[in-house]
């Protein structure tokens, strides 16, 4: 540019403009690069230099005078962002991205206006080389009145300058159904940043975080109050049908986490799948559907539902991928993993949400049931405390006395699950609150306790299976077989649960009824064969019903492939001891029944499972003390267990007097 005025976009001169006359007053110049003067060529070389500079200056000033480019010290005709905008009426200036979409000029870039239709005279281009004076482009026509300034659409949706001729880019949604336009379509930390705000300026949580999946599936409303159910006080756009009531109360219900009640939940699942049918490129609807399926299935024991949670998932990830943080589909993918039992899958997900999301507590808690289904207590109490920071509802609550109960802390654990039933949100999880207060008492050999707290939980939820398979132990523990019976099949009607089914089965074997008891096996055996199928892992339920009623070879196949896959809980661990012992390893056995009783949790039906090992084993001592710590923590453990260890530690007798011989 030599001596040239330089301008940036402010339209202000540059100081080396200045620096440059003062060199030329003094003969000295800058060198170009270091900064250093160097001496100015003399004699024709000189001269002919000074006439060159000469000539550049009045081809500027022309150019400058023809609209080129503005004077210093006065007002441009027209605004260089925004050529058919004059600069008076221009709004704030306001970081732009840069359109991919439009082609450059061979003159320099141009970029394009959004939203608005030539209304005015456009900046001529300054070509390369210029021979003369060139006249500015005439006015053209407007194409029709100009819409007031408001929001504008996003890049791509009009057909910039220059891209005649192109294609035109799909339309995504129908004008009607468009979208609120946002920024960030560009390139660049910018672009990228106003990708992530458009993304999440087409959808906002409900209530703040509305959850299915005990806190699993968040339910969004696009921005401006249109919301995925229906019309209200929010508002929704023309066309978009009202949703049922119980839809929005499951979405809508659970800002904490709490669970909905079964009812709400299918009529949310029946409005997701009228509104992706019409809306397939919806990633959140899909993911709160598919959380809504896991849960559903998880609920009512019903495999089918599994494979179409996991389809509805990927559709979601599909239309918006992980890496750009589809945090809710990959919560979902969790949850379902969960609920199929495949806790290092849950883990993976788990880890991926903590990644896309740190301060996510529903991540948190994912992590706490991978871990405690994998038999990693560090991490999983690692987790919790996390969780523990982060929310401090009734699923924090629930969590904790559950990790409390496999520590062996169980008065802690029940003054928690107290905590939870307070702090529960809505009447489904109340109940489920209640229910695992019950188990708790039963755990710790008060049966009265847990028939109270099942019945409450009964009172507000009369189908809830975990309460009614909770009051059905109890009253068998008191005496009330016939009454245990008709709520076992209760329990099992709203939830074909092959655990459910294989206790049910046992109490109906020591009544002595042979015929019931061989329906709920064969309960148990289609519906674990139908999991299994389904992607389902009940192969710890299968275990323990091989062990006792069919093939321990078998049992002991099947808790070895769990083994090598991680799962190395205390149930895990208990069931393959006692497989082992029925398939005549008692030595073998030995290591497993220890884990199990040694990681903290006190469980009856371990330690009667330990102290028949060491029987087995002519270990007298250490079996007489496991078998009467049995009986001594729950009378009535089992239906058919319990006697057998009460004549196991009849067999053994009272301790010698005698010393043991050295």
């Amino acid at each position: 540019m030599g001596g040239l005025a330089r301008w940036g976009r402010t339209g202000r001169r540059r100081p080396q403009v200045r620096e440059w006359g003062k060199a030329r007053l003094t003969g000295r110049r800058r060198q170009p690069g270091n900064g250093r003067p160097a001496p100015l060529r003399a004699g024709a070389e000189t001269q002919q230099r000074t006439e060159a500079d000469r000539q550049r200056q009045t081809e500027a000033e022309t150019r400058r005078r023809a609209g080129g480019r503005p004077r210093p010290g006065r007002t441009p005709p027209t605004s260089r962002r925004s050529p058919a905008r004059p600069l008076t009426s221009r709004p704030a200036r306001s970081r732009r991205p840069h359109t991919a979409d439009a082609p450059h000029p061979p003159g320099g870039p141009q970029e394009a206006v959004r939203g608005h239709a030539p209304a005015g005279p456009q900046e001529a281009v300054r070509p390369q080389e210029p021979a003369g004076p060139q006249e500015p482009a005439g006015p053209q026509e407007p194409a029709g009145p100009q819409e007031p300034a408001g929001p504008q659409e996003p890049a791509g949706s009009q057909e910039p300058a220059g891209s005649r001729g192109r294609s035109p880019a799909p339309e995504p949604y129908p004008p009607a159904e468009r979208p609120a336009p946002h920024r960030g379509f560009g390139r660049g930390r910018g672009a990228r940043q106003g990708r992530r705000v458009g993304r999440m300026s087409q959808v906002v949580l409900v209530a703040g975080a509305g959850a299915v999946l005990a806190g699993a599936a968040v339910v969004f409303l696009p921005e401006g109050g249109a919301g995925l159910f229906g019309a209200g006080s929010t508002g929704v756009p023309a066309g978009h049908p009202a949703a049922p009531g119980a839809a929005a109360r499951a979405a809508t219900a659970v800002t904490a986490g709490a669970q909905a009640a079964p009812a709400e939940l299918a009529a949310l699942i029946k409005d997701r799948e009228a509104w992706v049918r019409d809306h397939p490129g919806d990633e959140a609807s899909w993911a709160v559907l598919g959380a809504a399926y896991a849960e559903s299935g998880r609920r009512a024991a019903d495999p089918a539902a599994y494979p179409k949670a996991e389809q509805a998932l990927r559709r979601s990830l599909e239309a918006y991928p992980a890496a750009q943080g589809n945090v809710e589909a990959v919560l979902g993918m969790g949850a379902l993993a969960q609920a199929r039992g495949d806790f290092g899958a849950a883990r993976q997900w788990g880890g991926k949400a903590v990644k896309l999301r740190p301060k996510h507590w529903r991540a948190q808690a994912l992590l706490v049931d991978a871990y405690r289904g994998l038999g990693d207590q560090a991490a999983a109490g690692r987790a919790l405390e996390r969780l523990r920071k982060l929310h401090a509802g009734a699923a924090a609550m629930t969590r904790t006395a559950q990790v409390y109960r496999d520590k062996g802390w169980r008065e802690d654990a029940s003054a928690v699950a107290y905590d939870a039933v307070a702090k529960a949100a809505t009447p489904t999880e109340r109940a489920a609150c209640l229910a695992r207060l019950g188990d708790l008492a039963w755990e710790r050999g008060e049966p009265a306790e847990a028939l109270a707290q099942a019945e409450a939980a009964l009172r507000l939820s009369p189908r809830h299976a975990p309460a009614l398979a909770g009051r059905a132990r109890a009253l068998a523990a008191l005496g009330r077989p016939g009454e245990a019976a008709r709520d076992w099949a209760a329990a099992l009607a709203a939830r074909p649960d092959p655990a459910y089914a294989l206790e049910a089965g046992e109490l109906a074997q020591s009544l002595g009824r042979e015929e019931e008891a061989q329906d709920r096996y064969d309960l148990l055996l289609d519906r674990s064969v139908e999991g299994m199928t389904q992607g389902a892992d009940h192969a710890l339920t299968l275990a323990r019903y091989e062990a006792d009623h069919g093939s321990p070879e078998t049992a002991v196949r099947w808790l070895r492939a769990e083994w090598r896959r991680g799962h190395r809980s205390a149930d895990v661990a208990d069931a393959l001891g006692w497989a082992l012992l029925r398939a005549g390893e008692a030595q073998e056995a030995l290591p497993y029944a220890r884990r199990a009783t040694e990681q903290g949790r006190r469980s009856a039906l371990f330690s009667y499972h330990r102290g028949a090992i060491e029987r087995a084993l002519g270990r007298d001592g250490e079996a007489r003390r496991h078998l009467a710590e049995a009986l001594r923590t729950h009378p009535h453990f089992s239906p058919l267990h319990a006697p057998m260890a009460r004549r196991a530690l009849e067999a053994l007798g009272e301790p010698s007097a005698e010393p043991p011989p050295r």
